[in-house]
């Protein structure tokens, strides 16, 4: 693994780059995410993201040609992991992600993990990549409100979820249009695949505590 690259050096750019996402409703089969850049070409899509789908704990997202470029899974938990997250205050048994390259096969083994930590007042999400020990993304900030940053091991930003605002009217979006900003470098298929687990733990937490993911970051 070298510089940036986690799931595909094909989407990591040069410069910043602010990529638009459009989130679908998910009580039909077949509804998901669009992902566009700034010239409004297609960039990612997730298509299969319903309670139709075969594995609704998997899930995968693919270019703009339909090639499966990573899968999201939600991890099995041990026993001991059991204790651990009981230890934490809460059970969080369902917020233990791992991602595959491309289309996750029987055996395969994961590139990364993704486990979100629950103390009393305080929720994160960090990021673990197995294939470069020592290399650890951390996420903070609000994702029911479309509002977080993700930082390297070395605190730094490498990328933001935003609220979209319309650049004509000034009006802000609603939270399923919102603007996945790239620093320079970054793995742009990587980001998205953090947004789809964030997406996801947070339609837990809808069900379990009112939708609220992490606390909001400190006003810029």
């Amino acid at each position: 693994m070298k510089g940036g690259v986690v799931v595909d050096d094909g989407f990591i750019y040069a410069q910043e780059t602010h990529l638009t996402v459009l989130k679908t409703s998910l009580f039909f089969a077949n509804d998901g995410f669009t992902v566009y850049d700034c010239k409004g070409e297609l960039v990612f899509r997730v298509d299969s993201y319903g309670p139709d789908t075969r594995d609704r704990d998997e899930i995968v997202l693919m270019d703009a040609h339909g090639k499966c470029l990573l899968t999201v899974r939600r991890k099995r938990v041990s026993l001991i992991d059991m204790v651990f997250d009981f230890d934490e205050q809460r059970p969080s048994l369902h917020q233990r992600w791992e991602g595959f390259v491309g289309e996750r096969m029987e055996g395969q083994k994961p590139i990364f993990s993704v486990r979100r930590s629950s103390i009393i007042g305080r929720s994160s999400v960090t990021v673990e990549i197995y294939e470069n020990p020592g290399e650890e993304y951390q996420i903070e900030g609000n994702f029911a409100q479309r509002c977080c940053t993700i930082f390297n091991a070395m605190k730094e930003s490498v990328a933001e979820i935003r609220r979209k605002v319309d650049a004509s009217t000034q009006v802000m979006l609603g939270k399923d249009v919102f603007s996945l900003r790239l620093k320079p470098g970054f793995d742009g298929a990587f980001a998205m695949g953090l947004v789809l687990v964030l997406d996801q733990i947070n339609g837990d937490d809808d069900v379990e505590d009112n939708g609220v993911l992490m606390d909001p970051p400190t006003e810029e």
